[in-house]
């Protein structure tokens, strides 16, 4: 009995081996380039979001920016644990682990994160363009009014995207568990999913409560980071007119707003070339491998490479977190730097 257990076993770890080895060079590749991406943007954002939720706690209140950012780690966050390890393993041949229940839920938490991260990104640059906008513009009320806003906005949002999308799913559930499922005419095989064609109802619901959103929101961020570049052209050609010492007391607003602009910029341009993938993925029903895998691949650069973006123009983050490597056994040493 023992010998055929043994047997059981090595019969089933040789079809194991086989099976790997059946695993096609091109998805190994890109299962190893999810997983990197995967392991970099898990670690950047959950540094900084221990940066923004802890060591800024200590010292002082998070300042308004800070807060946007810590939001919108956290929607990176979600895109990046949802997209990451499913599409891991999806290229590694263990698509059979995923039941449509957790197949839906992960597609959920990836759309709530990206929205959420497209409005954190339009906010975050809609009020850098208010704060450093001069005391002559129209923006001049909204200077002390906007700071105060900030939670309730991130509130508001998180709510409604939870609740928009949810209402796909439940759908989804509803036409699928009806006689008239029958009816469904267009299936598409994703990565991960198969995406059902339920009609032209929920196409224009989807087109009204998402896309249109989404794009009404890149191209606002898009207008307030054009704002921002004419506003520091303009400081830059007043400053030559104004005492060194003057100078200084803006510096830190100049630099915190280059450090947005180049943010939004990596946004935007990420946002467009996956916007382009995902039109070619509705546009076309036999979808190919390397368009599913590309588009795959570029949704997740932005949140895996934006948190180094952000310490690479904070130069107090990464003083913070050299001062923690040192000082890692003497936390009472750190809160009094």
């Amino acid at each position: 009995m023992s010998l055929a257990q043994r047997n059981d076993c090595h019969h089933s770890l040789q079809e194991i081996l086989e099976g790997n080895d059946k695993i096609p060079s091109r998805d190994l590749a890109v299962g190893i380039m999810f997983l990197s991406q995967t392991m970099v943007g898990v670690l950047g954002n959950f540094s900084l979001l221990y940066h923004y939720f802890f060591l800024r706690h200590v010292k002082s209140r998070l300042r308004s920016i800070d807060l946007i950012l810590k939001h919108l780690f956290i929607a990176n966050s979600l895109v990046i644990l949802s997209k990451g390890p499913s599409q891991t393993m999806v290229a590694f041949g263990s698509k059979h682990l995923f039941s449509e229940f957790s197949c839906r839920l992960i597609l959920y938490v990836l759309r709530v994160g990206r929205a959420v991260s497209i409005f954190t990104t339009c906010l975050l640059s809609v009020f850098q363009t208010i704060i450093i906008s001069p005391m002559d513009s129209c923006w001049k009320n909204l200077k002390t009014k906007a700071p105060k806003y900030i939670g309730f906005s991130m509130s508001l949002c998180w709510l409604l995207q939870i609740g928009v999308h949810f209402t796909f799913p439940l759908y989804v559930w509803y036409v699928s568990g009806k006689s008239d499922s029958r009816n469904i005419t267009r299936k598409r095989h994703m990565a991960l999913c198969s995406v059902v064609d339920y009609g032209t109802i929920m196409g224009s619901a989807y087109i009204a409560l998402v896309v249109f959103p989404e794009v009404s929101f890149i191209v606002l961020t898009i207008w307030a980071s054009g704002s921002m570049i004419f506003v520091l052209y303009r400081h830059k050609q007043q400053v030559k007119h104004i005492h060194s010492t003057n100078v200084s007391s803006t510096s830190s607003e100049s630099r915190a707003t280059k450090s947005i602009l180049l943010l939004v910029s990596t946004f935007v341009s990420f946002y467009i070339i996956s916007s382009t993938f995902h039109i070619c993925s509705a546009l076309s029903y036999n979808l190919s491998w390397w368009l599913v895998r590309i588009s795959g691949l570029i949704s997740v650069c932005f949140p895996t490479i934006s948190p180094f973006l952000i310490m690479s123009q904070d130069s107090s983050i990464s003083m913070v977190w050299f001062v923690w490597i040192r000082n890692r056994k003497s936390p009472l040493l750190l809160r009094n730097i």
